[in-house]
């Protein structure tokens, strides 16, 4: 195909994702209903067939899917991972494979092979983390139980992802159980082939480089990086015969440990966006609205079966770990659609020929079916558990670990580390507060670490930069930084996602005090007032003393008075 006209094709499913995405938005539901939407009337078989390149697409929007998982892996640094504690591991885990299992109970009472119901159950464990992520953060749910709760889990069904897609391919394969325990021990030194060669590349020659860099003046560095380690990761593992996510996802590890993951995140989320976008779009092309209209009660049917299914294992494995009924359901319910990798599991089984085409359609038309009514499950699943809750009675209240956020949780947040900002972290050193600074100097960021403090290498004036940080739930957030327009942005973002913060700026200049004031600070500390009244300390310092000696050289009490 013409290049140009790919790159039209292009254009015109996200222009198609821009109006509908915005149509749903608008009507209180996810953007993410307007992807699929676009991809399923531009490109899907029984559609308008706008979209004829639709392998291209497929192709090109896998690239998003990488880059996603080179972003989980930068959440998942080592820390991280031990940070997790016990119970969202362990919950995490054995709700995974508690759904993969009773869909292989019922796959297998239906008449399937063992090997298609293997398949079935590792693509409907998942949920979905970038819609319900989306859907908790839109509703600010976040940091309620049920949401922490739904993060933890999702986070390791994440991790997950790269087990199932091993188990996938070697399904995949059709080999003996001797040749796959072959192909298992070829897989494995590939994978630690792999990850020695990216922990050589990312941790002792990358981060090594950039630290001699000054990243205030080399931004552009940052983006040039993920994109290399992320895409090369990924062309990597698949030239050792491993899945692309895997060479992503432990790059994006490795650097996760690194000063640098916060920027990083940050700079390549327009890029992973619009793929991320384009990759969504492709998964609603692959349903068939055709195939949907003559098959509706097996669609609709399995996707409430999976929705039922998912809520009540989600629940009851909570239930298990003495979660409160109300998280526990709450929980199930928000975590029980099909999520986003059963697209690219199900590649996967149809590519090897492990699943048959019309299998493959059910059970992606029934995760989309899921998917679309994700907005609507997420914002009744409080209100049905406390329904229960209420009809159950009072419970004992069992207080639940914060595992998944209480790295990001914070009292104070100082953007800049400069004397100003040092200033601020000093009166704060013996204090209980929870401090987190927010610097574009890695070598500031070593103080703060010496200080006891959570630090940040990144720019403030990003929101990915400051929803990481925690800025969305610190009590005050102090901006140091000189610059005028930044210390601007800075303050308009953190007010939209933190309406209730006290915020302080430093303004250098007194006619600048009232646009810091419009932006929503509360206090502006005027630097031309206190330098002033510095000066006038110093200097009526001076007269008081040369007064009291007689120092000559000094006007004389009689023409400078000194109050």
């Amino acid at each position: 195909m013409d290049s140009w006209h790919l790159l039209l094709e292009i254009v015109i499913l996200l222009t198609a994702c821009l109006v509908l995405g915005g149509i749903a938005s608008r009507l209180g539901q996810s953007a993410l209903i307007g992807y699929l939407l676009a991809g399923m009337l531009l490109g899907g078989p029984g559609s308008l067939q706008v979209i004829s390149a639709r392998a291209n697409i497929t192709t090109i929007a896998e690239l998003g899917v990488a880059l996603l998982l080179f972003s989980l892996g930068l959440e998942f640094s080592w820390q991280r991972i031990r940070n997790l504690g016990r119970f969202i591991p362990g919950s995490g885990t054995l709700q995974i494979v508690s759904t993969g299992v009773l869909a292989i109970v019922v796959a297998v009472a239906f008449g399937l092979s063992v090997s298609e119901a293997v398949a079935i159950g590792a693509m409907i464990s998942l949920s979905s983390t970038a819609a319900v992520l989306r859907i908790l953060s839109d509703r600010a749910e976040l940091d309620s139980l049920h949401g922490r709760t739904s993060l933890g889990i999702l986070l390791v069904q994440d991790i997950a992802v790269i087990p199932l897609v091993l188990l996938m391919t070697m399904l995949g394969s059709g080999s003996s159980p001797t040749g796959l325990l072959a192909e298992l021990g070829q897989t494995l030194l590939a994978a630690l082939a792999l990850i020695i060669g990216l922990y050589l590349i990312v941790d002792v020659i990358t981060v090594r480089a950039l630290r001699s860099l000054a990243l205030e003046r080399h931004r552009e560095l940052t983006m040039l990086l993920a994109i290399v380690l992320g895409l090369g990761a990924a062309w990597g593992a698949h030239a050792a015969g491993l899945s692309p996510a895997l060479g992503a996802f432990l790059a994006g590890m490795f650097l996760g440990s690194s000063p640098f993951a916060t920027q990083v995140r940050a700079d390549i989320s327009p890029l992973r966006i619009v793929l991320l976008t384009l990759f969504f779009g492709a998964v609603g092309m692959v349903a068939d609205i055709s195939w949907i209209i003559r098959n509706p009660l097996a669609v609709i049917g399995l996707a409430l079966a999976l929705i039922v299914g998912k809520t009540l294992v989600t629940t009851a494995v909570l239930l298990l770990f003495k979660r409160p009924l109300s998280v526990a359901v709450a929980t199930g319910i928000t975590l029980a659609q099909v999520g986003e990798f059963a697209f690219v599991l199900g590649t996967i089984g149809t590519s090897s020929g492990l699943l048959g085409a019309q299998l493959y359609m059910l059970l992606i038309s029934a995760a989309i079916v899921t998917l679309f009514l994700t907005p609507f499950l997420v914002s009744v699943a409080p209100k049905i558990a406390r329904r229960l809750q209420s009809l159950r009675g009072p419970q004992a209240r069992v207080p639940v670990e914060d595992d998944s956020t209480s790295a990001h949780a914070t009292d104070v947040i100082i953007v800049g580390f400069g004397p100003a900002g040092r200033a601020v972290a000093r009166l704060l050193a013996e204090s209980v507060c929870r401090v987190t600074v927010i610097d574009l100097n890695h070598e500031s960021l070593r103080e703060v670490e010496l200080m006891g403090f959570s630090g940040h290498l990144g720019d403030a004036t990003q929101t990915e930069v400051l929803e990481h940080a925690g800025a969305g739930s610190a009590g005050i957030v102090a901006v140091t930084i000189p610059t005028r327009s930044s210390a601007l942005l800075v303050l308009q973002k953190v007010r939209a996602m933190n309406p209730h913060a006290f915020l302080a700026v430093r303004s250098r200049f007194q006619n600048h005090m009232q646009d810091f004031e419009l932006a929503g600070a509360d206090t502006v500390i005027n630097e031309e007032a206190e330098v002033g009244e510095q000066l006038a300390q110093a200097i009526r310092a001076r007269l008081a003393s040369a007064a009291d000696t007689g120092d000559s050289s000094v006007p004389s009490a009689g023409e400078c008075a000194v109050p």
